[in-house]
């Protein structure tokens, strides 16, 4: 008994053990989260497989195998690192804007917010529509149509830019991944149907409130037929924004700032201005 419980004792594990567990199960995570669907998640499955492939052949106790995959491995470390370079860093990235690291971000996130409400007052004085979805936790890529995928630095003037009528990408909705647009031109697969919307609402709105109900996404809505700011989330649409209104409001992740107000904000949707089927 005592040679079986020697035998098993590299099974026991103390806190620092399983500290080191936990650490590496969470980046084995984060890895598999980031890369999920990518090229660089391709090259890791054909990885593994070269692997599961050398450990065989060592049980068989091949030898040119081994040692060919041998070099490989050596050499092949090196050629990863260059050509996927670009998908390293943007990893990296998403990995320091995680939950852990958000509060190191928060000038970067104020100065999107910034340009986000910049952008909406610059469309909504030329009265041009649009809708701008701000990604929360939940994917945005299964509820939306995926439009063209631009992954550009977000600024006011490319979101105005995009909007632009009779650009190709005007008619749609822009999907906002942190400080990046990640796509544009992409369709809302699914409009509200809550009997609570006023029906007076156009397809880009009730597009705006069925995102928003789906997802904790923060939706900013620009109306073209009266330049109205609408921010639509967790299935509530807030009207008649201004801009520095809607900056509060996205930085507080489109809670309400204080009692006076949501009350006045409220008073605002119970009278809503009358709009037209394709605002």
């Amino acid at each position: 008994m005592q040679a079986l419980l020697d035998y098993l004792g590299f099974l026991r594990v103390d806190w620092k053990d399983l500290a080191e567990i936990l650490v590496v199960s969470y980046l084995l995570y984060r890895v598999l989260l980031v890369y999920t669907g990518t090229r660089a998640f391709q090259v890791l499955i054909g990885f593994v497989l070269l692997v599961s492939i050398y450990v065989a052949s060592q049980a068989l106790q091949l030898r040119l195998i081994p040692y060919l995959l041998s070099q490989v491995f050596t050499y092949g470390a090196f050629a990863l690192i260059v050509i996927f370079q670009p998908e390293l860093r943007a990893g990296l990235a998403r990995l320091g804007r995680t939950r852990f690291f958000q509060a190191f971000s928060k000038r970067e996130q104020e100065e999107v917010m910034d340009e986000i409400a910049e952008a909406a007052d610059r469309l909504a004085k030329a009265k041009i529509g649009g809708i701008i979805a701000i990604e929360q936790e939940v994917d945005l890529l299964n509820h939306v149509d995926h439009g063209t995928t631009l992954n550009a630095d977000l600024s006011a003037e490319l979101l105005t830019t995009v909007f632009t009528p009779y650009s190709p990408l005007h008619d749609g909705a822009v999907i906002v991944k942190r400080d990046r647009i990640a796509n544009a031109g992409s369709v809302i697969l699914r409009l509200s149907e809550s009997p609570a919307v006023d029906r007076s609402l156009g397809t880009r709105h009730r597009a705006a409130l069925g995102l928003s109900e789906e997802t904790d996404a923060l939706v900013v809505v620009i109306s073209e037929e009266t330049g109205q700011i609408s921010l639509a989330h967790q299935g509530r649409l807030h009207r008649g924004l201004r801009p520095d209104e809607l900056r509060r409001r996205l930085e507080a992740g489109g809670r309400e700032r204080d009692e006076e107000t949501e009350r006045a904000e409220e008073l605002e949707v119970e009278r809503p201005p009358v709009l037209s089927a394709g605002s």
